[in-house]
This record gives C-alpha cells, sequence and structure tokens, in this order.
C-alpha cells in the first residue's frame, strides 16, 4: 500500500489514495498502520477516494478502527493532497464527509498549498443531535459529574459530538485519567470527544483535547471549532469574529457566523510518502 503521512497542527493521519490504491478491511488497516511502536504511526486512517457529489470523498478511521464522521484538521490536508497531486488542481474544493459535504478555500503558493479554509457548516447544539442523553434544545453551562467531580458542560456537533469544559492550567490537567471517564460516560450514547479549554482574552482561546477512539492528540480541527462556538455561547468570545485557537500542535483560527455556520482556517503539512504491506 503507497501511502503519504500528513499532519494539520500535529493532527496526523495516514492518507491513501483510493484513485489508485484498492484497499480491503480498511478499519483494520488503520488499527496496524496507527500504532506508533509497531506500525507508521498516527491518529488513523484517512483515505481519498472518488465522489458522485463532490471532487473526492474522505474516509476517516480513528486509531482504534472506529470510522469518524469528520475530521477537520484530516479535511485540510486531503485539500492539500487533491490539489498538488493532481486529482483537482482548483482553489476552491467540496469534499464529501458522512457529515455532509464541505467547502473548502485553498491558499496556494508557488503550487504549494499552505493554508486551507473550511466551511464546517452549522454548529449543531440540540442534545438529541449531537446526540446528549438529555432534553431541551441546547446543552450550555449544565452541571456534570464525572468520574465524581462536577464540572460546568458544553456539547456541539460539528459533525461528530463534542463536550466543553472551561477552566483554569488546563496543562495541569491529568487528562488519561479524566478523558476516558468523559468519553464513556453514560450521558453520551456514542461517546464523546471532549475539550478542557482556557480562556486567554476574547479573541485568543487555549485547549486540550482527548479524542474518542484515539485519546489525547495535539489537535483537533472539529475540536477548535466547538471549544469556539462554545466560548461564544458562554460569553467568553464574540461571534463573528475571527478567534485564536491555540492547540499542542499549533494555532487554527476559527470563526462562529451569525447564520451558525463555523469557519476554520489553518496549515497543512506532508511529512512523507511512503509504502507499506498490509
Amino acid at each position: 500500500m503507497k501511502f503519504t503521512k500528513m499532519h494539520g497542527t500535529g493532527n496526523d493521519y495516514v492518507y491513501v489514495n483510493l484513485f489508485e490504491e484498492t484497499l480491503e478491511n480498511q478499519a483494520g488497516v488503520a488499527v496496524k498502520i496507527s500504532d506508533r511502536h509497531f506500525g507508521i504511526g498516527s491518529d488513523g486512517l484517512i483515505c481519498i477516494a472518488p465522489s458522485e457529489v463532490a471532487d473526492c470523498r474522505m474516509i476517516m478511521y480513528n486509531a482504534d478502527g472506529s470510522e469518524g464522521a469528520m475530521c477537520g484538521n484530516g479535511i485540510r490536508c486531503v485539500a492539500k493532497y487533491v490539489y498538488e497531486h493532481g486529482i483537482a488542481v482548483k482553489d476552491t474544493l467540496a469534499i464529501e464527509t458522512k457529515s455532509g459535504v464541505k467547502r473548502l478555500e485553498l491558499t496556494v503558493q508557488d503550487g504549494e498549498v499552505t493554508y486551507v479554509k473550511v466551511n464546517m457548516g452549522q454548529a449543531v447544539l440540540k442534545p438529541a443531535d449531537i446526540p446528549v442523553n438529555a432534553g431541551g434544545e441546547d446543552f450550555i453551562a449544565r452541571p456534570v459529574t464525572v468520574a465524581g467531580k462536577e464540572y460546568l458542560a458544553t456539547c456541539v456537533s460539528m459533525g461528530n459530538p463534542h463536550c466543553v469544559v472551561f477552566m483554569n492550567n488546563i496543562g495541569k490537567l491529568d487528562l488519561e485519567k479524566t478523558g476516558p471517564a468523559f468519553e464513556c460516560h453514560a450521558l453520551f450514547p456514542d461517546r464523546i470527544n471532549t475539550e478542557f479549554v482556557e480562556v486567554i482574552d476574547r479573541r485568543t482561546i487555549a485547549m486540550r483535547v482527548w479524542e474518542r477512539g484515539s485519546g489525547e492528540t495535539i489537535s483537533c480541527g472539529t475540536g477548535t471549532c466547538a471549544a469556539m462556538v462554545a466560548a461564544v455561547l458562554n460569553g467568553y468570545c464574540d461571534r463573528g469574529e475571527e478567534i485564536e485557537v491555540r492547540v499542542r500542535g499549533g494555532v487554527l483560527y476559527n470563526t462562529y457566523l451569525e447564520n451558525g455556520e463555523v469557519l476554520m482556517k489553518g496549515p497543512a503539512t506532508e511529512v512523507f510518502q511512503g509504502e507499506i504491506e498490509v
């Protein structure tokens, strides 16, 4: 199997071009190649496949083999690959995902894609649609008890479910203990991605993320969107303003538009190409 290793602010995936490759048992391959000791090492596998409704289709698997609906860092790398490998050489791309077709704007310098802006679509706030086992029209700053401790949680779906918690000193958080307790909490029927967010100022937030199926990652694109939306909903940041979201792997720039849609802008980087027996 020929592959390309890429990352978006350190959120790294192995990419396989299904325009040229045939790949059986994709979930099993994801587990094998994601292992950082015995495989290539990654947060998962992303397949770039033909689409009947867009320039290409993104098929995404987490490191444990579970299929994800959307990955914000991953889709930026798909856009870079599609442009630079001649699949669709356009400044504006449409990419099909399990959470719908996403529109992307590419910044290109000397034939290389340096930044990608993604319209991530509507931020979903209704608990039943996230999903969260709770009633009401939204889940904003509600108390949740996890592993014996109470948190104020805000839940958002960006095509995948997120729970956002605001706190100070996120660097001291024992995420290996706290993350799994959130991920597998009975409140979240499909498990949950959890962002622990520290507000720096009205234009800047920082976060750490525990991704369902992958553990702590140094970046999560949809997670930065959910965190930014939650910051606006909780009054920490302003709607319509571009918010700098700092993750361990770098910086993304996100905006919560008045119409409920979310824009995410960030880099995409190719690390290396290779071939492996699967």
